[in-house]
C-alpha cells in the first residue's frame, strides 16, 4: 500500500526537518553532490519528496505520489509528475542519471523500482541510491522506534548496503562506489562531515551504480 498519505498530510512538518537539523541536512547533501558529481544529464529524483536534494545535486525532474510533497518540489524549481519509481511515466533510455534518496525504504516494491530505472537510463546511465542501512547504529535505532509506532518509520523497510547491492546487482546494475557520512547519533551534536568510505557505523551511506 502506498504511503502517499502519510507524506500528503506532514509535508511541512517532513520538509521543516531540514531546516531544524541544517548540520546534517548538509552531510547529507554534501554526499549526495559528491556521487552525483559527473553523472549525465537529464537527472531525475525518484521519491523526490519536498525537491531538497534534487536541487543540491542538479537534477531537472522528480516524480512521488505525495501531491503535498511536489508541491514544495516544485516551488523548489523542480519539474514534478505524480507517479511511482515502480512505474516511471519515461520512456526507455530517456535519463542520463537517476537519484533515489531514502525514500526506497518506504516503497511497495523496490525491486521492481530498480528494473524501472534501469529501463529509463541510457546505456552508461548513472543512478545513485542513499539509504539509512539497517545495520548501521542509526538504522537500528530507527528499527526501533518503528516497532513502537513513529509515524514515518513504522512504514519504513530498512535495508542493508548488502542487500541494496544484491538487489541493485539483479536488476543489472554495476557498483561504483560506496560513500557514506554522519557517524553521531540523533541525542548528540551534530557536526560537520565529509563524505567518506562506508564501515558499518555511518548513518547514511549512498551507492553510485553504472548502467551497462
Amino acid at each position: 500500500m502506498s504511503t502517499a498519505w502519510l507524506f500528503d498530510s506532514r509535508a511541512l512538518e517532513y520538509d521543516s526537518w531540514y531546516s531544524r537539523h541544517r548540520v546534517t541536512a548538509e552531510n547529507e547533501a554534501r554526499l549526495v553532490e559528491y556521487m552525483t558529481r559527473g553523472a549525465p544529464s537529464p537527472c531525475m529524483e525518484i521519491g523526490v519528496g519536498s525537491g531538497f536534494f534534487a536541487k543540491r545535486a542538479g537534477c531537472r525532474f522528480g516524480v512521488d505520489p505525495s501531491l503535498e510533497m511536489l508541491k514544495i518540489a516544485l516551488e523548489r524549481g523542480i519539474e514534478v509528475a505524480a507517479a511511482r519509481g515502480e512505474a516511471l511515466p519515461v520512456r526507455s533510455s530517456a535519463l542520463g542519471s537517476i537519484l533515489v534518496v531514502v525514500s526506497i525504504c518506504f516503497m511497495d516494491d523496490p525491486e521492481r523500482m530498480m528494473e524501472e530505472a534501469y529501463r529509463a537510463l541510457k546505456p552508461g546511465g548513472v543512478m545513485v541510491v542513499c539509504i539509512v542501512p539497517a545495520e548501521s547504529p542509526l538504522g537500528r535505532h530507527y528499527s526501533a522506534l518503528a516497532r513502537m509506532g513513529h509515524p514515518y518509520y513504522s512504514h519504513a523497510k530498512f535495508i542493508t548496503v548488502k542487500g541494496l547491492v544484491e538487489m541493485a546487482r539483479r536488476a543489472g546494475f554495476k557498483v561504483d562506489s560506496i560513500k557514506a557520512t554522519v557517524t553521531y547519533m540523533p541525542w548528540e551534536e551534530e557536526r560537520p562531515e565529509e563524505p567518506r568510505e562506508y564501515t558499518g557505523r555511518e548513518g547514511f551511506a549512498c551507492i553510485r551504480l553504472a548502467r551497462g
